[in-house]
């Protein structure tokens, strides 16, 4: 497929619709006015197996460009995911195996192509390059920047600062992502804004090798359902692409208000119409915060699964929580045997129900977490086999 141009309504969509900046943006529109077939990059390390919300709004932006006719180029971080992204962290991350990057790279790209377009999308593994790679290659790039350079990233800027450590091989991260860009030819990379100083790197290395420096395409963080952080799974703050519409529904009926018309903007194709008059009402408090949000997760499970499961998905919601029903499905969970008492934390963690004993704690110091209606005070309480557990407002699970 020849590239077309955009229609002026396409490139404002484009241009404006979930974008925190474009660097520069006059070479980018250039681009795609110019009718040339543009290689679209964006890189992932497949740190964990599930694809959330907030990674959407970047393969949104993309689809939005394939139905231009430009082409995708994945690349799966198969070696930075072995070192970890220390983007926005205070320490150092656990390095993982090339297996376990591969098993969860099988998992993410399925994902990934509920929303791209696999015809035209090309997938490249770092390996192809970096495979080849010997000592004297890595000496070469590290030698095109300044430990002054990188030290520039406010990440670890602040640690140095601070005095924390910064393991070297951290600092081969940009290096390594930047090299990304020259391997492939990209003419525009796209990531989060935390990937600033990362996609400039790139940038700045296809000019000092000869090739046509990328354009930078950033897009806002999607804040998850605590309304304050950025969507992440080690937070647990994350709605996973692959949630059964309940859950999706449930998980975008709790975030707060505030936050409401950023998920609209990122991750539907309501009408900016329409938008500017649900923040009108939000604003003079003239609107239902309530039916809004109903709309926002109709249109987000419609999205990832169906109108029909969107509609079955806010009946169930309806019934339960306006109703203080039970759901007529939920996971359930074996009890250990004969327990006296439960380590009601521990078993909802090891059910699945959340990420972390610490998120655990909170929920239940705030009383979030009841059984069988009756919320629990203690860190032990006893369950017996059909007990129904209620995690904050949408999580459920049966004991066994």
């Amino acid at each position: 497929m020849t590239p077309r141009p955009p229609s002026p309504e396409e490139l404002r969509r484009i241009l404006r619709r979930a974008v925190a900046e474009i660097i520069p943006e006059e070479e980018f529109v250039e681009a795609l006015r110019s009718g040339r077939p543009l290689r679209l990059k964006m890189g992932f390390d497949p740190t964990k197996p599930d694809v959330t919300l907030g990674w959407c709004v970047g393969l949104r932006k993309l689809r939005q460009l394939q139905e231009l006719g430009h082409r995708v180029v994945l690349i799966i971080g198969d070696w930075t995911a072995q070192i970890g992204d220390p983007s926005g962290q205070s320490q150092t991350r656990p390095m993982l195996t090339a297996e376990e990057v591969r098993a969860n790279a099988e998992s993410v790209l399925r994902q990934f192509f509920k929303v791209l377009d696999g015809e035209r999308t090309e997938v490249r593994w770092q390996s192809e390059w970096f495979g080849r790679f010997d000592l004297a290659d890595v000496v070469r790039l590290a030698s095109r920047f300044t430990v002054a350079q990188i030290l520039q990233r406010d990440d670890f800027a602040q640690r140095f600062a601070d005095h924390r450590p910064i393991a070297l091989h951290e600092f081969l991260y940009p290096l390594l992502q930047a090299y990304d860009s020259v391997a492939i030819e990209a003419d525009v990379e796209f990531g989060g804004t935390d990937q600033r100083f990362n996609c400039l790197l790139g940038r700045e290395l296809q000019a000092a090798v000869g090739q046509r420096p990328q354009a930078v395409f950033l897009m806002p963080l999607l804040v998850g359902t605590d309304g304050a952080m950025k969507m992440s799974q080690s937070l647990g703050n994350y709605i996973a692409l692959e949630s059964p519409p309940n859950d999706m529904y449930g998980k975008i009926m709790s975030i707060p208000d505030q936050i409401i018309m950023d998920y609209y903007e990122l991750l539907t194709d309501v009408p900016e119409e329409e938008l500017a008059e649900m923040r009108r009402a939000l604003e003079k408090r003239s609107g239902n915060p309530m039916e809004i949000k109903m709309r926002l997760a109709r249109e987000i499970v419609a999205q990832f699964h169906s109108p029909q499961a969107a509609q079955a998905a806010e009946e169930e919601f309806v019934r339960v929580f306006r109703q203080r029903e039970v759901p007529q499905e939920m996971p359930t969970f074996l009890l250990p045997a004969l327990p006296e008492s439960v380590d009601i934390v521990g078993y909802i963690r090891e059910a699945g129900l959340i990420a972390s004993r610490s998120e655990g704690k909170r929920l239940l110091q705030e009383g979030a977490i009841e059984v069988d209606g009756a919320v629990v005070k203690e860190p032990r309480c006893p369950l017996k086999s059909g007990s129904v557990i209620r995690v904050g407002r949408t999580r459920f699970l049966r004991a066994l």
